[in-house]
C-alpha cells in the first residue's frame, strides 16, 4: 500500500479524537468534561460565489472551526487545498487547542480551509476568493475573538487581503484580526522562520537528552515548503548533514550530504527538488525510510502510519507537519527506541510567533528578530523540559507527555469557567 493510499484511509478527526482519548484516560478525565473536550465548539461550512476572469461564476465551499476557546481567542490557519474536508479542518482546530495549551499561550484552537487547488487560479481570481471567504466567515473572527494566519497554500499575500477586507468593513485598520502578514502590515520578525526555528530548538534539546552529537548527524526532510526547507537549512547551521528533502513532486538523495543552499535555490528556479545535480531520485516514502539520526516529516498528515513506521531508521522524528504520525505508529517508533517530538510541540513556534505578532499589533509595537528569536527559545526550550519530566515521570511517549500537559491545562481552564448559564 502507498503511504499516499495509507492516508486517504485514514481519518484525521478519527486521529485527533482518540489522541485525545489516550490522553483523556490517563487523567481519568471527568465524563462531561471530556464530552466537552472531544467536540469543537463551532463548525461553520460556507458556500460562496467567485467571479472568475473568464466571466464564469464559480461556487466554492470552505470552513471555519473553532474547537475550544476556554484559554483564549481561537487561533489558527487557513489553508487552500483541493483536499479540505470538515474533518480535516476539524482535526486541526483540535489539534491547535493543544499546541496552544503546551506552550502555555493564551489561545483556544481554530483552522479554516478553502476546497480549491490555488495553483489553477489567477492572482486576481485568488484575491477574489479570499476576500470573499473572509467576508463569509467573519462572524466568527476578529482579533479578540478568533484570528486566522497563513497554513497550506496560503502566505502573507493573503493574509493581506484578509485584513484589508476586515478593516473595510470595520471602518479602521485592524492588523490584530490576522497574523502572518507582512512586515509593513504589522508582521512581526522571524515570523516567516518561526515554525522551522522552534523545530530545531526541540531538535537541539532532544539531543542533547539522547547524548546524540549534530555534527555527526544526517538529517531527512519529507515536505521541502516553507516549515521543511528553512528547518534543513537550519539543522545544516547547527552542524547536522542534510542527506535527503522531498516535496510533493517527488525527493532527493545523497548520503554524503546535500547542499542545502543550493537545494533552495533549485527549487525556486525549477519548481521542485527533483532533477537536483548529484542527487539519486527518491520517492516521499523513501525519504522517510532513509538511513539517518533525525527524520523531519514537514509535508501533509498520514505519512508514518503502521505499514512504514518499522522501517523508519531514525533516532529522532521531529513533527515539523502536523498529525504525520498515527497513533499505531507512535506505538510502534516508541516500542523501537524511536525519540518522537510531538507536533504540538515541535512546530508550535509557528503558532508562538503569531502570539509574538498579535501582541505587538494590539500594543502598536515592533519587536527585532533577536527578541523575537530569544522570546521563542525559552518558550520552547522550557515547553520541551515540561513535555520531556511528564513523558519520563508516567514513562510514556512525548506525545502523550505533551498531550498529558495540554489536555490537564484546557480541561482546568475550561472546568474553573463551569457550564454557562
Amino acid at each position: 500500500m502507498t503511504t499516499e493510499h495509507a492516508a486517504a484511509q485514514l481519518n484525521a478527526w478519527d486521529v485527533a479524537q482518540r489522541q485525545f482519548d489516550l490522553a483523556a484516560d490517563r487523567l481519568n478525565l471527568d465524563p462531561g468534561l471530556r464530552r466537552v473536550l472531544r467536540e469543537p465548539r463551532r463548525e461553520l461550512t460556507v458556500h460562496f460565489p467567485v467571479k472568475m476572469d473568464d466571466g464564469t461564476v464559480q461556487v466554492f465551499t470552505g470552513y471555519r472551526v473553532q474547537h475550544n476557546l476556554g484559554r483564549g481567542p481561537a487561533k489558527g490557519g487557513i489553508r487552500y487545498h483541493q483536499d479540505v474536508s470538515l474533518d480535516e479542518v476539524k482535526a486541526l482546530a483540535m489539534w491547535m487547542t493543544w499546541k496552544c495549551a503546551v506552550v502555555g499561550i493564551p489561545y483556544g484552537g481554530g483552522k479554516g480551509g478553502v476546497i480549491v487547488d490555488p495553483k489553477k487560479l489567477s492572482k486576481k481570481e485568488l484575491e477574489g476568493l479570499s476576500r470573499r471567504f473572509f467576508t463569509e466567515i467573519e462572524v466568527l473572527v476578529g482579533p479578540e475573538k478568533d484570528i486566522p494566519a497563513p497554513d497550506v497554500n496560503t502566505n502573507a499575500q493573503v493574509m493581506s487581503w484578509f485584513m484589508d477586507t476586515y478593516s473595510m468593513h470595520v471602518g479602521y485598520t485592524v492588523p490584530g484580526v490576522v497574523t502572518g502578514k507582512p512586515i509593513s502590515l504589522g508582521g512581526s520578525e522571524g515570523r516567516n522562520e518561526a515554525t522551522a526555528r522552534g523545530c530545531v530548538y526541540t531538535v537541539v534539546e532532544a539531543a542533547t537528552h539522547l547524548g546524540l552529537d549534530l555534527h555527526n548527524a544526517r538529517v531527512a526532510v519529507q515536505g521541502f515548503g516553507n516549515a521543511g526547507s528553512i528547518a534543513a537549512h537550519l539543522m545544516a547551521h547547527e552542524g547536522a548533514t542534510v542527506v535527503a528533502v522531498s516535496d510533493s513532486v517527488g525527493g532527493i538523495r545523497n548520503m554524503d550530504g546535500l547542499n542545502i543552499d543550493r537545494v533552495i535555490a533549485w527549487k525556486a528556479e525549477h519548481g521542485t527538488v527533483r532533477g537536483f545535480p548529484g542527487a539519486e531520485e527518491v520517492t516521499n516514502a523513501e525519504v522517510l525510510e532513509t538511513d539517518c539520526e533525525v527524520l523531519i516529516p514537514a509535508a501533509l498528515e498520514n505519512q508514518i502510519t503502521r505499514e512504514n513506521a518499522g522501517r523508519v531508521k531514525a533516532r529522532i522524528v521531529a513533527e515539523a507537519a502536523n498529525g504525520p504520525t498515527t497513533p499505531e505508529a507512535d506505538e510502534i517508533l516508541f516500542a523501537n527506541g524511536v525519540f518522537l517530538i510531538p507536533d504540538i510541540l515541535c512546530n508550535a513556534g509557528g503558532v508562538t510567533v503569531s502570539y509574538f505578532e498579535w501582541v505587538q499589533d494590539l500594543n502598536r509595537d515592533h519587536w527585532t528578530e533577536i527578541e523575537v528569536n530569544e522570546k521563542l527559545k525559552s518558550i520552547m526550550v522550557r515547553a520541551f523540559g515540561e513535555v520531556l519530566t511528564q513523558a519520563t515521570r508516567n514513562n510514556v511517549n512525548m506525545r502523550m507527555g505533551a498531550y498529558l500537559n495540554a489536555v490537564q491545562r484546557v480541561a482546568d481552564a475550561t472546568a474553573m469557567r463551569g457550564l454557562y448559564p
